[in-house]
C-alpha cells in the first residue's frame, strides 16, 4: 500500500491514529501518534489508512471512537382487533373456517363454536344425529369441533345444540336449536368472525335478545340432569376417547386456574420461595388431573409474566403429560402474555 507524508493512518495492532511525517526507506515510516504525543518508526505493513481501518483484533484500542448509543425500544403487545371489539356481542355462533390445499382449493372447514359475550355456557351438541358432545365455553372464547369436509355440504349436515348460561346462582334456562346447513345459503353467509378475526361462513345460534324472550318456557339444567341420571358418555373433538363424568360437575368446572400465590389458599406462617412454588405446582397438578378426568377440551393456566420460572416449569410438565395435545403461550385479549392455553 502506498503512503505519502501527511496521510492519516491507524496502527493495525493498537488502533492508534497517527499521521505519516517522514519516509525512512526499507519499508519504514515515521508516524506521529496523537494519543502518545510522540513520533515513532513503524513498518509500512503494520499501517492502514484511517478510513479503511477494520478492527479484527479484540484487544486493539480504538481512539476517539464514541461508544454507540443503545436505542431502548418500548415493547408493546400486538394489537388484536376483532369483530368482537367493533360490534355488539351477538351470542353463541357457529363458524366454518375454510382450509385450502396447496393449489388454493377448499378441501374442508374447521368448525368453531364462538361465544362473544361476557357469559359462560355449557352445551350439548349433536352432529348429524350422532353421539352428543358436551362442553363448556368460557366468555369471549372459541371451542373447536370436528372438521366438516367440503363434500359433506352436499348432505346438508345438521347441528343440534342445547346450551345453558352459567350464573352465580347456578345454571340458567336451556336454549335449543337445530341448524341445517344448506349449501346454497352457506356460501352467502361469509362474514368476519369475532375472536377468529377472519372471514368464515358464520351462523348465529342463540341471539342474546331471543334468549331472554324464551327464558320462561325453557327447561333448566337441573330438570335435564334429573332426566338423565346415568353417567353421560362424552365424545371429544378429534376422535378422542370417551370419558364418563357427572354433567353437573362438568358444568361447575372452571376452565382456568390463577396460580398467583395471593389467589391460592396459603398455609399459616411465612413461606419461602420454594414453598410458594411447591404450593403453586400442587394446585396446578390437582387442576390438570380434574380437567383430564372430566374430558374438557382446553384450559388456561394463569401464571403471570415475572421472570418466567413458573411458566417454564409448567411447560416442562405439560410436555410430559400424554393427555395434552398441545399448549401455547401467546398474547390473549383477556390474559395478555401471562397465561398458557392447554388443549387436550
Amino acid at each position: 500500500m502506498l503512503f505519502a507524508i501527511g496521510t492519516k493512518v491507524r496502527l493495525k495492532h493498537t488502533g492508534d491514529i497517527g499521521e505519516i511525517t517522514e519516509m525512512l526507506g526499507d519499508g519504514m515510516l515515521n508516524v506521529w501518534v496523537d494519543s502518545q504525543d510522540m513520533e515513532i518508526p513503524v513498518f509500512e505493513e503494520d499501517l492502514v489508512r484511517a478510513e479503511d481501518y477494520v478492527n479484527t483484533n479484540h484487544k486493539a484500542k480504538i481512539i476517539n471512537t464514541p461508544a454507540p448509543v443503545k436505542k431502548v425500544v418500548q415493547y408493546e403487545p400486538p394489537t388484536i382487533e376483532t369483530q368482537y371489539t367493533i360490534l355488539k356481542s351477538q351470542g353463541l355462533q357457529l363458524a366454518f373456517d375454510p382450509v385450502k390445499d396447496v393449489i388454493d382449493i377448499v378441501t374442508k372447514y374447521q368448525v368453531f363454536l364462538i361465544n362473544d359475550t361476557n357469559d359462560e355456557f355449557i352445551f350439548s351438541l349433536k352432529i348429524n344425529g350422532g353421539s352428543p358432545i358436551h362442553g363448556k365455553i368460557t366468555a369471549t372464547s372459541t371451542f373447536q369441533l370436528a372438521d366438516l369436509l367440503f363434500d359433506q355440504l352436499n348432505d346438508s349436515p345438521t347441528y343440534e345444540i342445547e346450551s345453558w348460561k352459567i350464573t352465580t346462582e347456578g345454571t340458567g334456562t336451556k336454549q335449543q336449536k337445530t341448524l341445517k346447513v344448506k349449501a346454497k345459503q352457506f356460501f352467502k353467509k361469509v362474514k368476519t368472525a369475532p375472536l377468529l378475526n377472519r372471514p368464515v361462513h358464520l351462523y348465529i345460534l342463540f341471539d342474546k335478545a331471543v334468549a331472554k324472550a324464551k327464558n320462561k318456557e325453557a327447561e333448566d339444567l337441573r330438570t335435564y340432569t334429573q332426566k338423565n341420571t346415568r353417567p353421560v358418555r362424552l365424545q371429544q373433538p378429534q376422535n378422542k376417547k370417551y370419558q364418563l363424568h357427572d354433567v353437573q360437575e362438568y358444568a361447575n368446572f372452571s376452565g382456568e386456574i390463577d396460580l398467583h400465590i395471593e389467589n391460592l389458599p396459603s398455609r399459616k406462617g411465612k413461606m419461602s420461595n420454594a414453598e410458594k412454588l411447591y404450593l403453586q405446582l400442587e394446585h396446578f397438578d390437582r387442576f390438570m388431573e380434574k380437567a383430564i378426568r372430566l374430558g374438557v377440551p382446553r384450559v388456561f393456566i394463569i401464571h403471570g409474566i415475572g421472570k418466567g420460572k413458573l411458566k417454564n416449569i409448567i411447560a416442562s410438565r405439560l410436555i410430559q403429560m400424554k393427555d395434552v395435545k398441545t399448549f401455547k403461550n401467546e398474547y390473549h385479549p383477556r390474559y395478555g402474555w401471562g397465561a398458557t392455553e392447554v388443549i387436550f
